[in-house]
């Protein structure tokens, strides 16, 4: 089965994808939906693996029903260099900062894109044409992010953010999710979420722009409980869900320059998990509406499971269907038993 060469760069595999494939994808029963869209299925996939909507198109032939199209930006962005996937070999990560060493093969690699992005017309092109071929029961979710000049104040930063979901809304988005959080750039746009007024800022833009839909904001690691909580208090007027941690940054030896890179795979699954709790937590104590993705080394079915039984309404799984695309079919063969949530 095909996918992402991790040998070529992101414009080869940007043009070379894989056909969807006629599978018979075996059903989850219950109840489910994506921030009260109905689907087929808790299944997802978040901002990175999907780089067009060929690829969007792809996966959602291979049991995934919540499929976020790489993050845009306002203007075109180049990949960075290769490599830009790099297995790697760790212990369990259970913060920022530690040190990897760069493997053969692995379950775990450092990502380095850069959040590149084509230009808006081909993406608000793309987006049509993707919405359109999706079947019933699968929604697109589309991430966006702000393209910061030097100088440019929080107010100008939200603006950007606010223009890229509208775009984003009238190509035909289900949901349109603001990244917030980007460990591979080193701009005003990498760690946005750590601030719970900068985050109200922009979520407040966001639901200006784009009243009718629904909006997630993607979010990292926090330092302690108290970040989460007031980035909870602050965005929960604003919007509907929160994408939680899908990486854990690490330098990894002798390679990026000694720069940081988020780190994605096995080796983060329990520190992603142990945030997840967390924030429920935080959700339940404030009464806050949001609902919880849960995101970051989900790798199979017990994850999966876990992740829905720790708190999540929805689970996006990236590493794990780069390393193998039928990893969906075979989460939906063994079964979810967790209980659907509640709209």
């Amino acid at each position: 089965m095909n996918a992402y060469d991790i040998t070529r760069t992101y414009d080869w595999n940007y043009e070379h994808v894989p056909a969807p494939v006629d599978i018979a994808v075996p059903p989850c029963p219950g109840q489910w939906d994506f921030c009260g869209i109905p689907v087929n299925s808790p299944l997802g996939i978040p901002a990175g693996p999907l780089l067009n909507g060929r690829w969007i198109l792809y996966y959602a032939s291979l049991g995934f029903d919540v499929l976020t199209y790489k993050t845009v930006r306002s203007r075109s962005r180049a990949c960075y260099d290769l490599p830009n996937l790099l297995p790697v070999e760790s212990g369990a990560l259970t913060g920022e900062g530690a040190s990897v060493r760069a493997a053969t093969r692995s379950q775990s690699w450092a990502i380095s894109f850069g959040m590149p992005s084509r230009g808006p017309v081909v993406w608000q092109q793309d987006i049509e044409r993707t919405r359109r071929a999706l079947a019933p029961g699968q929604v697109l979710v589309v991430s966006v992010v702000a393209s910061p000049e030097s100088g440019w104040s929080i107010a100008e930063v939200a603006r950007d953010f606010a223009q890229c979901a509208r775009w984003a809304a009238d190509s035909g988005a289900h949901v349109v999710e603001a990244n917030l959080s980007c460990p591979n750039v080193c701009t005003q746009e990498a760690d946005l979420y750590l601030s719970a007024t900068a985050s109200a800022e922009i979520a407040a833009a966001l639901r200006t722009s784009v009243p009718e839909l629904p909006l997630v904001l993607k979010i990292g690691l926090f330092q302690n409980r108290d970040q989460a909580w007031a980035l909870v208090e602050a965005v929960s007027p604003h919007v509907d869900a929160l994408s939680t941690a899908n990486s854990i940054t690490a330098r990894v030896e002798g390679e990026f320059g000694g720069l940081r890179r988020g780190i994605g795979g096995a080796c983060i699954t329990a520190r992603c998990l142990e945030e997840l709790r967390m924030l429920a937590a935080i959700v339940r104590q404030q009464r806050s509406p949001l609902r919880l993705i849960g995101v970051g080394g989900v790798m199979n079915t017990q994850d999966v499971r876990g992740r829905l039984a720790a708190g999540a309404h929805h689970v996006q799984l990236a590493t794990a269907p780069m390393l193998d695309p039928m990893v969906g079919i075979r989460i939906r063969s063994a079964g979810l038993t967790s209980e659907p949530r509640a709209a």
